[in-house]
């Protein structure tokens, strides 16, 4: 009775593997084929890439996610094919990756956000920028998850590119010129239109200093402790650093020199439009 069953065992063992070979030989040929398709793929977004000059570490990233997911496709296309039951597998694949995401919600964020930097291109590697986060400084590295700054202190700041790519940048490289501005008290015996004309001059002498927007010298507040004067001018954004800290000192000699007095005690840092510069005010 045993001898019975048994052959009768290995006669449906080998019935159902005649009839799988069909199966087998086409999942086997899906893996072959689609292996080369894949390959074919890759090269084209690699091609695709190249044209647009996309970041070499982004680049990277998202040709191994495709990877990835084109290969676990053709594997359980395959074994579908060939009879394997996905439907457990496809399961566990999803619970894990959804476990996955909610652990790592917010590298999953800064991982948007250095996508995002890396493709549309806000500000590169040697810029000079500033955020609403808080963070300035010149960017040193640009990685996925955090962007590298030099700050003005030589402090290297690591700023995590999902905050960096959701607040309003400032990108003081991207420019081709820059607005400066001083702001000067002086005494209320002091001759303002003559003041004013001193000041124009010694611009004037600044072959730094762009003729065009024009130099302009315009009475602000009216303190208790004097006048202040607001200089505005602009420079060419190489020349910006240079040209303030020269052109500052010049302002204040030659006033000095023409007996123009300043109030005491109201010399103190102040900060450009930018907000990241200190401008003197005296």
């Amino acid at each position: 009775m045993k001898v019975v069953n048994i052959e009768a065992s290995l006669e449906r063992l080998i019935d159902n593997t005649i009839q799988a070979i069909p199966s087998v030989l086409i999942g086997l040929g899906i893996l072959f084929v689609g292996k080369y398709i894949i390959r074919f793929i890759l090269k084209l977004i690699d091609r695709r890439f190249e044209r647009r000059n996309v970041d070499m570490s982004i680049r990277t990233f998202i040709k191994s996610i495709v990877k990835i997911c084109l290969y676990v496709f053709l594997y359980l296309t395959a074994a579908g094919v060939m009879g394997i039951q996905t439907t457990s597998f496809v399961a566990a694949l999803g619970a894990f990756g959804l476990a996955v995401g909610m652990a790592l919600q917010g590298s999953l964020s800064n991982f948007a956000g250095g996508v995002l930097i890396l493709l549309f291109r806000p500000f590169d590697v040697g810029d000079y920028i500033s955020s609403a986060n808080g963070s300035s400084g010149t960017v040193e590295r640009i990685d996925l998850l955090y962007t590298t700054l030099i700050d003005d202190d030589g402090i290297r700041v690591f700023s995590p590119n999902g905050t960096l790519a959701n607040s309003v940048i400032k990108n003081f490289t991207k420019i081709a010129a820059r607005r400066m501005q001083f702001s000067l008290v002086i005494s209320y015996d002091t001759n303002i239109k003559q003041a004013r004309e001193m000041i124009l001059q010694t611009i004037a002498k600044e072959s730094r200093v762009l003729d065009k927007p024009k130099a302009e010298v315009l009475v602000g507040d009216l303190k208790e402790s004097g006048i202040t004067l607001n200089i505005r001018l602009w420079t060419k954004r190489e020349d910006y650093w240079a040209t303030k800290n020269e052109l500052g000192e010049e302002i204040k000699n030659v006033l000095e020199n023409q007996a123009v007095t300043f109030p005491i005690n109201t010399v103190k840092m102040l900060k450009d439009e930018s907000g990241d510069n200190p401008v003197v005010e005296a």
